[in-house]
């Protein structure tokens, strides 16, 4: 029994229905480009280094994995930058976010620890348990712990969408994207950026709220108070 030809699509044939189509093909490629656009407008001037980042009293550290209970090579070099931004008085209270959704993966208490190994009191340490993506933790740090104002850590494909997402949920926010080497994990990250930009741009205008919210925290405010 011989098995059908396929036949892939059929071009237009007139000059009208070629440039119709075109013209679409444009119209998606604009409307797919909007979202990093948008973050890049409103992140434009909001990049630093650890070098030269405003002083700020709180960072704020998203999750990234862990290996075996342990911090991922890349979230380790974000913890490596709060912990030297903490060890030059360039901030005084860490805040971790990430994912505890069940109980063997804890990536906040693993970050704790890390800190801590590193030179970061655990009293300067606290921990958001329920930051599942960025957007619930960019509002979970405004609503649940009352952070106003924060230096942001993380790879620099990642960055833009933290600070623009911040930026909207009303933290003013400076961002630090920590070098890593440009291997495969890397260019996963920046090619899921891509497609993360379009649902930032839809949490920016609709503003959902985060998967948990909770009661308030004074997490933060108590840690600030804590001697050095």
């Amino acid at each position: 029994m011989r098995r059908p030809k396929l036949r892939g699509p059929r071009l237009p044939r007139s000059r009208a229905g070629r440039r119709r189509l075109v013209q679409a093909v444009m119209s998606a490629c604009v409307l797919g480009l909007l979202p990093a656009t948008w973050m890049y407008v409103v992140t434009g001037d909001r990049l630093r280094t650890t070098a030269d980042v405003p002083r700020t009293d709180v960072a704020v550290v998203f999750g990234a994995g862990l290996w075996e209970g342990e911090p991922s090579p890349y979230l380790a070099h974000r913890l490596d930058a709060a912990a030297q931004l903490y060890r030059e008085g360039r901030i005084e209270v860490v805040l971790v976010t990430g994912d505890n959704s069940r109980e063997d993966y804890d990536e906040p208490d693993a970050m704790r620890t890390y800190l801590t190994r590193h030179g970061v009191p655990d009293s300067r340490i606290v921990s958001d348990y329920a930051g599942f993506d960025t957007w619930d933790s960019c509002v979970r740090a405004k609503k649940i712990f009352g952070v106003d104002e924060a230096v942001l850590i993380s790879q620099g494909f990642h960055i833009r969408r933290a600070v623009a997402l911040c930026q909207e949920a009303g933290v003013t926010s400076y961002g630090v994207g920590v070098d890593d080497r440009h291997d495969a994990t890397w260019y996963y990250g920046g090619t899921r950026e891509i497609f993360a930009a379009g649902k930032a741009a839809l949490d920016a205008v609709f503003e959902p709220d985060p998967r948990f919210l909770g009661q308030r925290e004074a997490g933060v405010a108590n840690a600030l108070a804590a001697e050095r």
